[in-house]
């Protein structure tokens, strides 16, 4: 009934607003264990099991090579079930399969390559100023040798994405290939990852997307996949629901429509008078002004749906089309902002502190310190503690299983200095490849954003304390430096961020000096 009522029916019939516990544990499929997602229809039977992937290599082979073409929709229908039906070994063994027999037919490569090097320009075969034949020869042979780097895997997966439930099926089977690569990362599965996505980038260009506004009013199974796939901020009731969807919040998605009723990945938006600071505020306070009065836009959680579309990034284009969109239909909104979390900056953190809890001199190679001399005695004060380091207090405060420090506000005042001039270090500072080393960041850097803010306290929950001490970020997205930013970022490196943030870097920096 779940899937057919209305999202007003469930309201009225769910006692306090509970979602049913079911729901609330389902996880994006395939995304931790493939071999978790439909259970029914997974064969614990393995003998049976192995029958069933000798058919999926034969309806592999059969599909490809056009073997059955009075009926191609059927062997299509026929390899997705009994794919599906496979335990999850036979399914690694499936996409090796695929990998391997069914990659670039290398022989041939190797016979067009030195057909084509054979081709020289004979200049007694021209014929005047006609069509000289070695070059027509040339050219086909280059035709033919771009074909034959297809992976006739390829033509599989060309054939079941024009099939009705295909493109879900791709997906869900990259899901299963990027789990498969985790445990056994072999090039020719590596290979068939490349070209499964290289098809998605342009299967699911922003071109081939629907925008669309999720409103309490959708269908049921709809908003229960929002639910099931918030990934930011966990949606724990249906009244927790309805005030995302409500007044002064908007939340929209993309979809495709071979997926429909799908969300690939969507977005949530709160409509305010300032940029927010804390999460809280967001997710549980009443709207602090009337929708005609706004004139801001919160952008507080992006979500991807969908593990097998993992590297395929639509939240750029959706943050994007969302912005424009809201210019369009609220013109009184002139600043698009985030409220980001810094999902990585403990973990960053942590071992630093770490090496600081070593006696002796063995890890002394490995020590940076980082908290400065005034830091470090307001943190021993605080704590009573002479004896030890202040990074060794802070790693034991930090690292604790239960969170429990932000309750206290002489522990908070003392960890609030340090913590946010080492948090903007991390953020504007350490790079990966010559990008931020912060995934979120890196995000909303390339998508063309600025880092404008740093916020104590910004998420007090268990969560938010044990990943970032707190911390959040607004990134913000000024219309008329977008391209600008995104250009400096892409190409140099160079992270746009306002005075403030770069303040808490250079006191840092010119303490040190």
């Amino acid at each position: 009934m779940w899937r057919r009522v209305g999202a007003r029916y469930l309201m009225r019939h769910r006692d306090e607003g509970k979602i049913p516990e079911g729901i609330m544990k389902q996880s994006i499929p395939r995304a931790e264990n493939p071999s978790a997602s439909k259970n029914v229809s997974l064969i614990e039977d393995t003998e049976l099991s192995k029958r069933i992937l000798k058919r999926v290599q034969k309806l592999m082979h059969d599909a490809i090579h056009l073997q059955n073409p009075d009926m191609p929709d059927k062997n299509l229908v026929q390899l997705r079930e009994e794919y599906e039906r496979l335990d999850w070994d036979n399914r690694q063994r499936a996409l090796k399969i695929l990998s391997t027999e069914f990659g670039v037919d290398k022989k041939r490569v190797k016979d067009l390559i030195q057909h084509y090097l054979s081709l020289h320009d004979d200049e007694k075969s021209k014929a005047g100023d006609g069509e000289n034949p070695l070059e027509a020869a040339q050219f086909r042979t280059q035709r033919d040798l771009r074909a034959s780097l297809m992976p006739l895997s390829v033509r599989l997966f060309e054939q079941m994405n024009g099939q009705a439930g295909g493109l879900k099926f791709l997906v869900d089977l990259r899901a299963d290939l990027l789990s498969a690569l985790r445990d056994d990362n072999l090039p020719a599965l590596r290979a068939l990852d490349l070209e499964l996505r290289a098809l998605f980038s342009t299967w699911l260009s922003p071109a081939c997307l629907e925008l669309h506004q999720v409103t309490w009013n959708d269908a049921a199974s709809l908003l229960e996949k929002i639910v099931r796939y918030e990934a930011v901020h966990p949606i724990s009731n249906l009244y927790d629901l309805k005030r995302r969807l409500g007044i002064g919040r908007r939340c929209f998605g993309y979809f495709h429509p071979a997926m429909p009723g799908e969300p690939l990945v969507f977005i949530e938006v709160a409509l305010t008078d300032t940029i927010s600071n804390s999460i809280q505020g967001v997710l549980f306070d009443k709207p602090p002004i009337s929708e005609e009065d706004a004139t801001h836009a919160i952008f507080y959680a992006i979500s991807s749906t969908q593990a097998g579309l993992s590297g395929i990034d639509l939240g750029n284009f959706l943050i994007k089309r969302v912005l424009r969109l809201l210019q369009q239909d609220m013109p009184q909104i002139k600043t698009f902002s985030t409220l980001s979390p810094i999902p990585f900056f403990l973990k960053w953190l942590l071992p630093k502190l770490a090496s600081f809890c070593f006696e002796g001199n063995e890890q002394r190679a490995f020590k940076e310190k980082l908290l400065l001399a005034h830091e470090e005695k307001a943190l021993k004060d605080a704590c009573g503690d002479d004896d030890t380091s202040g990074e060794s207090i802070m790693y034991r405060i930090l690292g604790a299983s239960d969170p429990q420090w932000g309750e206290s506000e002489q522990l908070s005042a003392v960890l609030k200095v340090p913590l946010m001039r080492l948090c903007a270090r991390y953020l504007l500072l350490e790079k990966k490849r010559g990008k931020a080393l912060d995934p979120v960041a890196n995000f909303h850097l390339r998508n063309g954003a600025s880092m404008e803010r740093l916020n104590w306290m910004g998420n007090k929950s268990k969560k938010g304390l044990k990943e970032s001490a707190g911390m959040m970020v607004n990134y913000l997205y000024r219309v008329e430096s977008i391209e600008e930013n995104n250009q400096a970022y892409i190409t140099r490196g160079i992270i746009r961020a306002s005075p403030k943030v770069e303040e808490l870097v250079a006191g840092g920096q010119q303490s040190a000096l």
